[in-house]
């Protein structure tokens, strides 16, 4: 949620940030209701301080042995006034809130601008050896026939236990996605200084409203009504809601946490799109970082995050690109992201793994997550940022692809083989 005053001073600045997400413009909706309230806020305090003074007026009368009776009316009158502006204000914030959860944030200076994904800016490349010839397509077996012929995942059984795109992971299969999940963790945890969190997979409205989740994308979200719960689509949606309604300490920052779980995303509207195997499913496994950073520093500690989960592709030895996204493919909650793309050789294109974000102060505002930076200190927003640590799913198809020797085999990487029985796939 952006702060009100720069709806008020900026508005030009906040439609150009609508007009790039394509969301709704609002705005004069907005600054009529918040003129409303703050003449209504401005008349109560009138009035509440007509009624003290009546008050007063009425106990002097009293205590002189006079008749307050004409007073006492008029008291009645402003009290009267005040319930019911009262609740003209409760109805007018009531509609106000709702349209400020509509308004996306504003990207942040450095992003470009662009409508679509085209509008992105490749800022880096990375593969082993630096070997752009790396970055070629190539033939050999996709994700899909390797699964086949090592029996690694059966998508089609996972399909016949649950729907399309619950993927069911087997024998070596599953040991290799569960040495992803622990190298993983044991790099973020023990190397980069975050905290593990294992969380909730269900979460309730007001922590999917927190990080930006809700209104706007409920109908990407699984959804239980007999509970009023929502399955997750990333663990950033309960860990960022660890701090809801809290204030933290200033020397405390930044926090880091990570956290490994399934994520589940109806990815309502992607029809068309490819749908083979790993390249696009509802249920993924992730490994997510989450920060709470002083705002002075956000920026350094995006950069620092970023870098993270490159480390963690650079070890695994899978070329990939670093995208600054334009302001048209950023996403509503976020200021600035950085999209860390991985090469799949087999298929010929680059698949997104990761997106590395800094929130500035808009999901914490919703969540309502302070800190002081001392204990005299007013409380301030802290800045939250996340990013994918990484997600398993794509990183399966490229993993498969650049690791496939000229024999068919998958070489596995030092670095998973104290995670592992074995050291390749044949």
């Amino acid at each position: 949620m952006l702060d009100i005053k720069i709806i008020r001073e900026q508005p030009d600045l906040v439609r150009a940030a609508i007009t790039a997400k394509r969301t709704d413009d609002v705005i004069d909706e907005v600054l009529s209701l918040d003129g409303e309230r703050r003449a209504i806020i401005s008349r109560v305090e009138i009035l509440k301080n007509k009624r003290n003074t009546v008050s007063e007026e009425i106990a002097r009368i009293k205590r002189s042995g006079g008749n307050a009776d004409d007073v006492i009316v008029e008291m009645k009158v402003v009290s009267d006034e005040i319930t019911s502006l009262d609740i003209s204000l409760r109805e007018i914030e009531e509609k106000l809130n709702g349209l400020l959860d509509t308004i996306p944030n504003i990207p942040h200076a450095d992003v470009p601008h662009g409508e679509d994904a085209l509008g992105n800016q490749e800022v880096k490349r990375w593969s082993p050896g630096n070997d752009e010839l790396l970055l070629q397509k190539r033939l050999g077996l996709d994700h899909l026939q390797v699964a086949e012929k090592y029996g690694l995942f059966d998508f089609k059984r996972g399909a016949k236990i649950a729907a399309a795109g619950f993927p069911l992971y087997m024998g070596r299969g599953a040991a290799l996605e569960r040495a992803f999940i622990n190298f993983m963790l044991d790099e973020h945890t023990t190397k980069n200084g975050y905290t593990e969190v294992l969380p909730p997979l269900f979460a309730n409205a007001e922590s999917l409203r927190g990080t930006g989740n809700l209104p706007k994308f409920r109908d990407q979200l699984y959804y239980m009504p007999e509970d009023d719960l929502f399955a997750i689509p990333t663990a950033e949606v309960p860990i960022t809601n660890i701090f809801r309604d809290e204030v933290l300490k200033g020397e405390d920052l930044p926090i880091k946490y990570c956290g490994f779980t399934a994520c589940f995303r109806r990815e309502a509207g992607s029809y068309g799109k490819d749908t083979r195997g790993f390249l696009r499913v509802h249920e993924f496994n992730k490994v997510e970082l989450v920060k709470f950073s002083l705002p002075e520093k956000s920026y350094e500690e995006h950069e620092a995050l970023t870098r993270n989960a490159e480390e963690i592709l650079e070890k695994l030895e899978i070329p990939y690109r670093r995208l600054l996204l334009c302001n048209g493919d950023t996403s509503f909650s976020s200021a600035k992201t950085y999209d860390l793309e991985v090469w799949a050789p087999i298929e010929g294109t680059w698949l997104e793994a990761s997106s590395c974000s800094n929130f500035e102060s808009f999901q914490a505002r919703r969540a309502n997550i302070r800190f002081k930076r001392d204990p005299k200190s007013k409380p301030e927003f802290v800045h939250t940022l996340n990013g994918s640590g990484l997600a398993t799913s794509r990183l399966m198809v490229a993993f498969l692809e650049n690791h496939q020797q000229s024999d068919g085999s998958i070489k596995i990487p030092e670095v998973l083989h104290k995670y592992l029985t074995f050291t390749s796939i044949y």
